[in-house]
């Protein structure tokens, strides 16, 4: 090869190697990315906006069912504080059988679980081939499905698309859907009382990953939070009228947490964690639905575990994606109210949950640690709300849960991971006393609703099946 030849090669590598040069810095190659963000698996951006007929769905298969006692009648039961009151005696072992699975049902993907009302268990599913909002109406014992009544709304996937738990009295349910629609009906037969499209009323936006609000039922009042226009309101079950609504003049807007009733210093109160604020709002009388106090000491953009308000007065508020934990302190003198900060911090500082609220119980709080919260990350720990920073007990390092609920029944924590494995623990402020796991779910994945129990049977669910099973001992 010629001097001239390895020249001409050099001279129009360089040629293109600055044309590549070039193209390079003048071409951006993210242009047609997407920021991907966890759980936006779908935003459910590209749906038009449509009118629903809220309820205009119905159809029965059944109506007899084995009539029980007991209840559930809300998110984290009847008090609000995830206790079952019940007195039937649980098993804490499972024999060489294993689980007794009662029944088991596909649901379209998400994570609303169960209310139950003496025998009869009500979910509000998405059914995905149909494209609607479905309220099951389920006989507990054998699964075997009574009635539906549901209305057609376009829900694009994200990370699932049902969130919710209905509110149930002997009357009336109420339920609240992925892109806020709320639904009223005759709790036992279905029949349809009234519908409020929140979005189109209040003007709100609906959080990311859909609404994970469940409403709430008071003395024959639903109990809504709406953000927009209004932060609360309370509607007529029986008509459909709205007695008050809250006034909103900062804009706060709907988090995935939902309303926790709260009597102290002699007044009953909703205490509501929105995008923007931490409010207490009065429950009764002439004030119902003015603010009583609110601080914005507590917000961020992802909230939603409620908050957990003590006999004290101490609010334990949490929330994921690093926001940690804030512990206040709300007093009353001469009938009004005021909130201070005790203490703030990050999750690997002491108690935080990403999803699940924590449980107050015998004066101590127990919850699982996010997967950000350092040494005790995904640990269940119990901790003295005097010091929530100071870890009492954890779970060890071979015990880690995820995102899953827990609850109390009868005198015993029952805990269920991410991919449907339930652990039983004997309840303790001195230490982690593991009684039983077992899987429950094969292939269980996203195992997230909260729990409901009455007569001994436990309700739980994964992201696409729900699954009854018998602890009576």
């Amino acid at each position: 090869m010629t001097k001239r030849t390895i020249n001409i090669i050099l001279i129009s590598l360089g040629i293109l190697g600055f044309i590549v040069v070039f193209w390079w810095l003048n071409n951006d190659p993210t242009k047609d990315f997407t920021i991907n963000l966890e759980g936006a698996d779908n935003r459910g951006k590209g749906v038009a906006p449509q009118d629903v007929n809220i309820g205009e769905h119905f159809q029965e298969f059944a109506s007899d069912y084995r009539e029980l006692s007991e209840t559930w009648t809300n998110f984290r039961g009847a008090d609000h504080d995830n206790i079952s009151k019940s007195p039937v005696k649980l098993i804490e072992k499972f024999g060489a059988d294993g689980p007794k699975i009662m029944w088991s049902m596909a649901l379209g993907e998400g994570h609303s679980g169960a209310a139950i009302w003496k025998g009869l268990a009500y979910v509000l599913d998405y059914n995905e081939e149909e494209r609607a909002d479905i309220l099951r109406c389920i006989s507990l014992v054998d699964g075997k499905e009574l009635w539906t009544r549901g209305y057609d709304v376009a829900v694009k996937r994200n990370h699932g698309m049902s969130r919710t738990i209905p509110a149930i009295t002997e009357k009336y349910i109420v339920t609240i859907g992925p892109k806020c629609h709320v639904m009223c009906l005759d709790r036992e037969t279905g029949n349809f009382r009234w519908g409020l499209d929140i979005v189109k009323e209040y003007q709100n936006e609906i959080p990311f990953w859909y609404t994970g609000q469940c409403p709430l039922i008071d003395n024959d009042v639903a109990v809504l939070a709406t953000g927009g226009s209004a932060l609360m309101i309370g509607v007529d079950c029986e008509t459909g009228e709205k007695l008050w609504e809250t006034p909103n003049p900062n804009g706060y807007k709907m988090s995935h947490s939902s309303i926790m009733p709260y009597e102290f210093g002699g007044r009953k109160m909703y205490v509501y964690s929105s995008i923007g604020a931490l409010t207490g709002v009065a429950a009764d009388g002439p004030e119902a639905g003015q603010i009583l106090w609110e601080t914005s000491a507590w917000n961020h953009s992802v909230v939603a575990p409620s908050p957990v308000c003590m006999p004290d007065g101490k609010i334990f508020m949490t929330a994921g994606y690093g926001a940690g934990s804030m512990v206040l302190q709300l007093t009353e003198n001469n009938g009004t109210f005021s909130i201070a900060t005790i203490d703030e911090y990050k999750p690997k500082d002491g108690l935080a949950c990403e999803q699940q609220t924590p449980v107050y119980w015998n004066g101590h709080l127990f919850g699982i640690v996010p997967k950000d919260g350092g040494s005790n990350r995904n640990q269940f720990v119990c901790v003295d709300p005097a010091d929530t920073k100071k870890i009492i007990w954890a779970s060890d390092k071979d015990s880690r849960f995820g995102l899953g609920p827990y609850f109390i029944a009868d005198n015993k924590f029952f805990i269920l991971n991410d991919d449907g494995t339930l652990t039983i623990l004997r309840p303790s402020t001195k230490e982690y006393i593991q009684l039983e796991q077992v899987k429950i779910i094969e292939d269980g994945h996203d195992a997230w609703a909260p729990f409901a129990i009455a007569d001994g049977y436990l309700i739980l669910r994964d992201s696409k099946t729900m699954v009854c099973i018998d602890l009576n001992s």
